[in-house]
């Protein structure tokens, strides 16, 4: 068992991460019970599998499960599942000492933490995160949101969970393309602060995909460690030092929207892409050794995950990508911030970029 700490103010937060941490949820749970009872939302692909051995968890310990299915998928984060699930909420009797139990990936993290935060003003919520994405990313650092037409996550506040519970068991039932989705977030880390790191994932990703249990476990702790060190000095993305967990999403975002927030591209092979197309477009710029991009575009082909705009099969003119990515939420004063790399572990805010000359690298890198 291992206890990472989220050090925040006047909300600082544990996460739990062991092995079969599932069968023992009622003793963790059971102090968020205020009335014997816990909301859980989760989705209809997560529900069947992984729902009753939390049901059978909290089987005789006298907390009433009162439980939601959501629809799977990106198009759950969205007006109006959220109105559906308030109103659920309300219906249920829902009062602001109650708890919103998360069960799933970031799709039902995010929209159930926004709920969270808005129904009554405000009730605790906890995570408790089913795909590798969102066990390394999505369920630490209390980004909660919708998606608009206009863009992703453009729909919402931070809301930091009160207890994030991380059993890396359940991705044993996580289909593999999910699982390679999730290592992109997991090669993040190396890139944008830890170059030793990166050389880890280089030796042990193998049998991170084949569900080795000491790999997987190996690599949640590093990169949930990793990120509550950040979100800790920079909780709402102020100093700047956040935006590092940003790397290859403004890139990643843009691919996302041209395909339509949809399965042909999900989230983390988005994020992978982008994240070769940043140390591409860093190479451009004159700040990066070709030597590291190309060394990153062959570890996530190596994966089997994209790594430029035709293996995540995207045609589009540079300007209408870039056209996505004028609704990104770091524009500020008609600049778009982009996460860029000196090197491996060397990443950083560039705030000079013409987005012209984005769109055409795009247009050169087609």
């Amino acid at each position: 068992m291992t206890q990472i700490t989220v050090e925040l103010d006047d909300h600082s937060y544990p996460i739990l991460v062991q092995p079969d941490a599932l069968e023992q949820a009622a003793t963790y749970l059971e102090k968020f019970a205020n009335n014997r009872r816990l909301f859980i939302l989760t989705d209809e692909n997560v529900g069947p599998q992984i729902l009753p051995k939390l049901q059978q968890a909290l089987a005789g310990s006298g907390i009433e499960p009162v439980v939601k299915i959501l629809p799977a998928g990106e198009t759950s984060k969205s007006w109006r599942q959220l109105e559906d699930v308030t109103d659920w909420l309300l219906a249920q009797g829902v009062e602001r000492s109650d708890t919103l139990v998360a069960l799933g990936g970031g799709v039902t993290g995010d929209l159930t933490g926004f709920a969270a935060s808005i129904v009554k003003r405000g009730c605790g919520f906890v995570q408790i995160p089913t795909s590798l994405l969102a066990q390394v990313d999505s369920s630490v650092g209390g980004k909660t949101a919708i998606n608009s037409t206009a863009g992703k996550n453009l729909i919402g506040q931070f809301y930091q969970p009160r207890f994030v519970l991380i059993d890396p068991l359940v991705l044993n039932s996580l289909p593999d393309r999910e699982l390679r989705a999730g290592y992109a977030e997991v090669v993040k880390y190396g890139l944008i602060n830890d170059a030793n790191f990166f050389t880890w994932c280089e030796a042990n990703s193998g049998k991170l995909l084949n569900r080795d249990p000491e790999a997987l476990s190996e690599a949640i702790i590093h990169s949930v460690r990793a990120k509550a060190l950040i979100v800790a000095e920079d909780e709402k993305e102020l100093s700047g030092r956040r935006a590092l967990l940003n790397l290859g999403h403004t890139f990643g975002h843009a691919l996302e929207a041209e395909t339509g927030f949809s399965d042909k591209l999900v989230h983390g092979e988005a994020v992978a892409a982008g994240m070769a197309l940043a140390f591409a477009y860093s190479v451009r710029r004159g700040h990066c050794d070709a030597a590291d991009a190309e060394r990153v575009a062959a570890h996530l082909k190596s994966v089997g995950l994209p790594y430029s705009l035709e293996t995540a099969s995207v045609r589009a003119p540079g300007q209408r990508l870039v056209d996505h990515m004028m609704h990104d939420k770091k524009m500020s004063g008609g600049t778009l911030p982009f996460l860029l790399a000196r090197g491996i572990g060397q990443s950083y805010l560039a705030n000079d970029v013409d987005l012209q000359d984005v769109a055409a690298f795009l247009d050169d890198s087609d």
